[in-house]
């Protein structure tokens, strides 16, 4: 395990860490953690070659991201919309302006001495968007006189339901699901089933008053309970949303003891899944590599190198090593400070680009011989290259070659020992008649090129004619 490795596992380790933290007890990340758990049966199924498995969870796992992304896109998106950022990237948790509950205890007994039905709901973690329906956005201040007039009687909207997050009235007029329970009491009426059946979808509180008797209840979990004086009312109240010092003391316990679990448990797992990769990293395979030669030096070229490719001996997981590609694995000599002549290079991890996850275990050869010149030009007379023998009735009498001399650049070793150029060869017993040819240049050694604007096709005009002891036939 080296740096990057370490890195690597704190980075993605605090990512998960923070899909943690910032939809911690919601619907959410229960369904990450099953999508999670898919996928780790996956990998268990693909190392024990169960491919049918394998590829089926893989389809399962794909389709559950975008359901996952439908279904509860407005609980990342209230999360993703924070203004501020220290909350997105490091704060533990979203932190909810405090419900002022005084205020709804005060509202809530005015409501029930005047016999005046209410239903309100205190949103908690989850997001109630996918459960209340046909609400009116409001988005007004808590207070005690806006509650009182929105369950007026004579208001359109006092028979729906008003939720309230935080210290704001987010809608009303809302309408919740009612409760499937069979053996309830006859004596409850709507509004209690309706406080019954959100209760028993979400982590929300609702307060019910009863528009015919006036009695006050509380539902949490799918459970309700009276309340008779405003007392007690205000208590419990203060104990389910964790107001109360004690709560609020016990509440921050919990929490940072949580925390601190899902952040080594983050730890903990993603440096599993990271052995788990790395537990092929006796892997070994071969790999032949060609050499690219860099910053060669101005009016210098490679006239000879010892090998142009070299053998790597690499190790990692298989995973990895089975998806490495030819461009992911380069060895590049720098040849900048090269001389004329002899030059042996050394191979070194600062000349060899691998991807991540792949280590280096040998080279071969780990020296490179590279022979460079000096770049110069020459002008070369050009010269045809004839093998074979004219028929017997022929003879060549002229030839012209168009250009009869060409510039030619290369190695100045090379060049100095070169007189003349030759083009192809041209084979004279396929001659029939004089004509004109054109063939190209023979380069040798092919580090030699032709200069700028000059062309490697010669043009050849050959005459020939009837030897005189062959009759001439009409």
């Amino acid at each position: 395990m080296q740096l990057t490795d370490l890195i690597d596992i704190a980075l993605i380790s605090y990512i998960i860490f923070r899909l943690y933290a910032l939809f911690r007890g919601s619907t959410v990340l229960r369904v990450l953690i099953g999508i999670v758990f898919l996928w780790l049966f996956q990998r268990i199924a693909s190392s024990m070659n169960l491919i049918l498995t394998s590829w089926a969870i893989q389809g399962i796992i794909a389709a559950a991201a975008i359901i996952v992304i439908v279904i509860f896109r407005n609980e990342i998106r209230s999360v993703l919309q924070t203004k501020n950022l220290k909350t997105l990237l490091w704060s533990y948790s979203i932190k909810n302006t405090q419900t002022p509950i005084e205020i709804i205890s005060d509202s809530v007994f005015e409501l029930a001495r005047k016999n005046y039905g209410a239903l309100i709901v205190i949103r908690a973690k989850n997001n109630l968007q996918d459960i209340v329906h046909s609400g009116i956005t409001w988005n007004g201040s808590l207070s005690k006189e806006m509650i009182l007039s929105i369950f007026w009687p004579g208001n359109p909207v006092h028979d729906g339901a008003a939720i309230i997050q935080g210290d704001q009235i987010s809608q009303v007029g809302a309408i919740l699901p009612v409760s499937g329970q069979k053996n309830l009491p006859s004596q409850y009426g709507t509004r209690h089933r309706a406080a019954l059946g959100l209760t028993e979808q979400s982590d929300g509180i609702v307060v019910v008053v009863s528009e015919e008797t006036g009695r006050v209840a509380i539902a949490k979990d799918g459970q309700l309970s009276f309340f008779y004086t405003q007392e007690n009312f205000l208590k419990t109240l203060r104990e389910y949303l964790n107001q109360g010092d004690e709560q609020r003391a016990t509440s921050k316990k919990r929490f940072r003891l949580e925390t601190s679990i899902a952040a080594i448990v983050s730890f903990l797992f993603v440096t599993a899944i990271w052995f788990f990769f790395a537990r092929g990293m006796d892997t070994i395979v071969n790999l032949d590599v060609p050499i690219e030669y860099m910053s060669r030096p101005q009016k210098m070229e490679i006239l000879d190198t010892s090998v142009n490719k070299v053998r790597f001996q690499l190790s990692g997981s298989s995973a990895i090593l089975k998806s490495i590609t030819p461009d992911q694995v380069q060895v590049r000599l720098d040849l900048s400070k090269g001389v004329i002549g002899d030059n042996s290079f050394t191979i070194t991890n600062k000349n060899v680009s691998l991807p991540p996850g792949v280590l280096l275990k040998s080279i071969e050869p780990t020296v490179i011989d590279v022979k460079l010149d000096e770049q110069v030009e020459k002008e070369l007379p050009v010269q045809v290259d004839w093998v074979g023998k004219l028929p017997s009735h022929l003879i060549l009498t002229d030839v012209e070659i168009k250009p009869e001399k060409i510039v030619v650049t290369g190695g100045k070793s090379i060049l100095e020992k070169l007189s003349t150029i030759y083009t192809e060869k041209v084979r004279l017993d396929s001659i029939e008649k004089s004509g004109e040819i054109s063939v190209n240049l023979t380069l040798n050694p092919a580090s030699l090129k032709v200069t700028q604007g000059s062309s490697e096709q010669i043009k050849v005009k050959h005459v020939v004619k009837k030897r005189s002891s062959y009759p001439i036939q009409e």
